[in-house]
């Protein structure tokens, strides 16, 4: 389950470094360096014309200051701080940020996600930028977290995909691990996924396909089979693989193969799956479950700032 609200005095382990999230089951590491983080806040602000918003500087004096709490209107799951704060040092380097609520802390609606005080032209500029990584991020953390805590006292894991927004899946991975969830393969380079397309191009002969790809994948690559049969299952087996992909099996079928396999390769369930089938899902005893709407229909988490 995602961690729950920080203790006061605690440190804080959301940092900008450059290991991504996504290479380390143990620890949320933020996956973008310095310079990378620069560059993405950077490039958003100017997208959004922050760096000359006539609005504001038509209405708003050029010496006021202001405080403002970007607040949660909804219960959630936290994830983006980091490019949210970017987003408001950019155009205000003396801005002062208070950080209550790390990525991967849950929220209740009223809750302050950031306090911050500095100039408040900075402040209205930069505001829609770092809500709308802040509220994307938040959403995939959040319904992630709905997802694990479906599945709690099961084996299963929750995984994301491949379903991404292009460009952000760094981003989107490492807030599905905010919410608790566990990455499945990062791209088509990091590990084998032989699908019926695949298995098309070699006849159905899934041996075959098996050992094309251990003789080219790097030693230790991770090899997975999809799967739509039962015999398919018992040949993926056969020929080695590390993953069987049941896909879109009803739940007496998944049963059977869980039996089947009886714990030689670990079974991932893939396909529809939905909250409310998920714990169903779980409960046949498969190891992994993947939900691309993690990441490819999420809705946003609600969140807003508060200018006092």
């Amino acid at each position: 389950m995602p961690p729950a609200p920080r203790p006061p005095g605690t440190p804080r382990t959301i940092t900008p470094l450059s290991a991504p999230a996504v290479r380390d089951m143990g620890h949320l590491t933020f996956p973008l360096d310095g310079a990378a983080l620069d560059g993405l806040v950077r490039a958003a602000l100017e997208e959004d014309g922050a760096f000359n918003d006539i609005t504001t500087i038509a209405t708003v004096v050029t010496e006021r200051r202001a405080r403002a709490s970007l607040v949660a209107r909804q219960a959630g799951v936290i994830a983006g701080v980091p490019l949210a704060v970017e987003a408001f040092r950019l155009l205000d380097p003396k801005v002062s940020i208070r950080i209550d609520a790390d990525d991967g802390t849950r929220v209740s609606s009223g809750d302050t996600v950031l306090y911050i005080t500095g100039h408040a032209r900075s402040m209205l500029a930069a505001e829609r930028v770092a809500l709308n990584f802040l509220q994307r991020l938040s959403g995939v953390a959040t319904l992630t977290a709905r997802y694990v805590d479906a599945v709690h006292g099961t084996r299963a894991r929750i995984l994301d995909t491949r379903k991404t927004t292009p460009g952000w899946r760094l981003l989107e991975k490492y807030a599905v691990r905010a919410g608790g969830g566990t990455n499945h393969r990062l791209d088509l380079a990091s590990a084998v996924l032989i699908k019926d397309n695949h298995l098309a191009a070699v006849d159905g002969d899934v041996g075959l396909a098996v050992r094309r790809c251990r003789e080219i994948a790097a030693p230790g690559t991770r090899v997975e089979v999809e799967c739509e049969r039962r015999d398919q299952v018992e040949a993926a087996v056969r020929a080695g693989a590390d993953v069987v992909m049941l896909d879109n099996m009803p739940l007496d079928e998944l049963r059977a193969c869980v039996a089947l396999v009886a714990g030689r390769v670990l079974l991932e369930a893939s396909g529809g799956v939905t909250l409310d089938t998920v714990r169903e899902i779980a409960e046949t005893g498969v190891d992994w479950i993947s939900v691309g709407a993690l990441t490819h229909s999420v809705p946003a988490l609600d969140l807003s700032l508060d200018v006092e």
